[in-house]
């Protein structure tokens, strides 16, 4: 077999030095995004002088907004918002703290306990004949993997949220300037994250596997078995982050809203409304926080499912080190194609008009998708041998590298496929969500039923693009194909997250200019912003389902090769009962975090309602309503109810593992992720073409929309309640399914040496 043509220094150099340039471009987005100053200063002393500072004092003279009290209460929100945000992530991390040790120390148990503690080599899983690190080491580096994933995970979390809100109100000061200026803002703030995390993620990632080879030596089995802790990591704190988060923001929306725009007809972010402080912090935690979290979560997992198959393989049993980091070196060509890609949005093309903020960002993702196909064209041309063989449950399948580029390219088009059609399904441009907003002449209740119809007609077309790519991947490179078909479909991850973040951000701003007291021309351009905002989101959780439908089937096959299952029959009734109990639990958690969202808001209800209430003069806007009980009543609900939908994921898998053995685990894994997949692309569809319905009817934009408006008309009304019921759906259950199927799968993986070994007992009892 011929080597590859990048050297093994060659990878070494260019795996970190891609991850430090992703790094250094989002410090310079930073940098850009903080030129926006929040003190009252007039433009002409903010530092740089000159003729620009002149024109856009002119500008701001021209708008009569040169109003030091408005930048003023512009910051004093925003430090609001930021010290809100900051508490609650404190809050949940010191619980979820508290978890990863726990679960640290359970997985050193029972990894170690495989072999009894034994500190002695053991014959290798996959050659009897060689020798191998002991179970113990395993356990113990698979310990600190996880360890390393969990931490990365909330630090990606929390720097994703400390940016938004740093960012939130620049986004509004800047909207007096124009549409271009805020709209250049708030993707500078995303792409701050979606690189900070793209390239942490993968540097960490090396590092681990770099000082872990010290140990291991030629032992790579062992060593990309232990690094699955990381992906495990990742993706538990993921879940309370999201589920959490979820709650959090959805009980402060839905409160804010039936009180304040059905019961008191006062305008969204209206400053009378108690809830609006809350609701603004819940956008940073669970879209940007949670967002963050989960697509790490997606990363990780996908590069580990990758490594671990591939290290079974010839390029492990040969090791050949280039083409065994051939996932990482293709994370690391996307951070320079998205890099690339982001310039086109901020440098190349300016916005002049509330029309082009959409097609401009849905020109990112076409750029990025065409731009990193010619870049794994490249990395497959010069990373990987000619031929070589990839292992296929105990055989070892021959495969060309060009079949492998096929499979990255698969998975990368099938993301932006599925991209396309939950735009389709989501945007207020297109008749989906015209004809939602229509059936809104008659009430709530054909709202409902329409947007449930939209929702569950959106699953066809993702389903079958997930399904083209998992054959054609798996037909060429068997398992690893469906592992780096997920890796090409989160290749482009930082421009992906920079799309998400910007959605939140504008969402923040326009809260913000509401609560500041701005004109209302900047509240419809932050609304425009807010509104392309909503689509991306939904864009985004495409994308995040999508992957986590081929990250879990990767990691499924890389859990059955490693519990020894030559076959998994449907016909056997230990696996199909499994099947039943897996595609029931995305009901089950579904019905669980729903219900968390729906009590968290019954008191946010009751709360807004009795300041309404009892606090004189606050209709009137002479008194200030009490905005910390609301992020008090937030805060508890969702600490306390996230626990419950969090333990039933982590623990299903062990039980199961324990008691039923690996074959019935292995039905609970294809049952989830069947179910799991279409109810979240349905969840997440539903509720946001309900919220763009909502702003169809507010933006009243074409003919067609001001027959149903204004704001406050039965059509109206009948919106937001659709938008309410879609609320938790989007946001809270829909985007945490992607979570459960992933996490269950590689907890199993994870889990695998010992199930196999000591798994089944119930089945053995009787």
């Amino acid at each position: 077999m011929a080597a590859s043509i990048l050297t093994d220094l060659g990878t070494e150099i260019l795996i970190p030095v891609c991850a430090v340039i992703g790094i250094a471009f989002s410090l310079l987005q930073w940098v850009l995004v903080s030129n926006v100053k929040l003190s009252p200063s007039s433009p002409r002393n903010n530092g740089a002088g000159g003729k620009h500072d002149y024109a856009d004092h002119l500008i701001e003279e021209e708008e009569g907004l040169n109003d030091h009290n408005v930048v003023i209460k512009c910051a004093e929100i925003q430090s609001a918002i930021s010290e809100g945000a900051t508490s609650f992530l404190f809050t949940e991390y010191q619980y979820v703290g508290f978890f990863m040790v726990a679960f640290a120390i359970l997985i050193f148990v029972f990894l170690g306990s495989v072999e009894g503690f034994s500190t002695k080599s053991q014959p290798c899983t996959y050659d009897q004949s060689k020798m191998c690190k002991p179970a113990l080491a395993t356990a113990a580096f698979s310990t600190i993997s996880f360890l390393l994933g969990a931490v990365t995970s909330i630090v990606s979390g929390f720097l994703g949220m400390k940016i938004a809100t740093y960012a939130n109100a620049r986004t509004t000061l800047e909207a007096r300037k124009g549409v271009g200026k805020a709209f250049i803002t708030a993707f500078r703030s995303g792409a701050v994250m979606g690189f900070l995390l793209a390239a942490n993620g993968l540097l960490v990632l090396y590092i681990a596997i770099n000082l872990f080879k010290i140990y291991y030596g030629d032992d790579w089995g062992g060593l990309f078995e232990a690094i699955t802790g990381y992906g495990l990591g990742g993706s538990s704190m993921a879940l309370f982050g999201r589920v959490g988060g979820g709650i959090y923001t959805k009980a402060a929306d839905v409160g804010a809203d039936l009180v304040g725009k059905v019961e008191r007809n006062i305008p969204e972010d209206d400053p009378r409304n108690p809830a609006v402080i809350a609701d603004n912090v819940g956008d940073n935690v669970g879209d940007i926080a949670g967002m963050g979290s989960d697509l790490f979560g997606s990363y990780a997992e996908s590069s580990c499912a990758a490594l671990v198959v591939a290290s079974i393989s010839s390029f492990g049993i040969n090791h050949e080190f280039t083409p065994m980091l051939y996932p990482l070196i293709i994370s690391s060509v996307g951070i320079i194609v998205c890099l690339i890609t982001t310039l086109f949005a901020t440098d190349f093309f300016e916005i002049k008009a509330v029309k082009e903020i959409e097609p401009s960002l849905k020109r990112q993702l076409i750029i990025s998708t065409v731009l990193m196909t010619i870049g794994i064209a490249v990395v497959s041309w010069i990373a990987l041998p000619s031929s070589f063989t990839i292992f296929n449950f105990g055989e070892q399948k021959a495969v060309k590298n060009w079949q492998l580029f096929l499979c990255v390219a698969v998975g990368l088009w099938a993301g932006l496929i599925i991209g396309f059609v939950t735009e389709y399904y989501t945007s207020n441009a297109y008749s989906p969500v015209q004809d939602v907003a229509d059936s809104c002449r008659t009430g709530a209740a054909t709202n409902v039923i329409f947007g449930l119809a939209l929702g569950y007609k959106s699953c066809i077309i993702p389903i079958f693009a997930i399904a083209v790519s998992i054959f054609v991947s798996f037909s060429f490179a068997a398992m690893y194909g469906i592992a780096v078909a997920a890796l090409g479909m989160l290749s482009t991850i930082a421009t992906g997250l920079a799309i998400d973040a910007y959605g939140p951000i504008s969402d923040n701003a326009g809260g913000i200019a509401e609560m500041a007291g701005m004109s209302h021309r900047i509240r419809e351009r932050t609304d425009a912003l807010d509104a392309a905002g909503n689509t991306t989101a939904a864009i985004g959780k495409g994308f995040a389902i999508g992957s986590a439908a081929l990250v879990s089937l990767a990691l499924f096959g890389a859990f059955v090769s490693r519990a020894a299952i030559s076959t998994v029959d449907v016909l056997t009734p230990k696996v199909f009962i499994g099947l039943l109990v897996g595609a029931m639990l995305p009901y089950w958690f579904s019905a669980m975090t729903m219900k968390s969202v729906g009590s968290a808001a019954l008191k946010m209800v009751e709360e807004v309602r009795r300041q309404f209430n009892t606090i004189p003069g606050l209709m009137e806007g002479t008194a200030k309503p009490d905005y910390a009980t609301c992020v008090k009543i937030s805060t508890d609900a969702s600490i306390k109810e996230m626990i419950p939908p969090g333990a039933l994921v982590m623990l299903t898998p062990l039980v199961v593992g324990i008691f039923f053995g690996v074959e019935t685990l292995s039905g609970v894994l294809a049952g989830s992720l069947v179910s799991g997949v279409q109810i979240a692309i349905s969840a997440s569809n539903t509720g946001g073409a309900w919220d763009n319905a909502k702003k169809y009817i507010e933006a009243g934009a074409s003919e067609h929309a001001r027959t149903l408006g204004p704001k406050g008309s039965d059509p109206h009304k009948a919106a937001v309640i659709g938008d309410t019921i879609g609320d938790p759906l989007k946001d809270t259950s829909g985007p945490s399914l992607n979570i459960l199927i992933k996490l269950m799968a590689v907890e199993s993986l994870v889990f695998a040496p010992f199930f196999a070994t000591h798994g089944g007992l119930l089945f053995k009892i009787f």
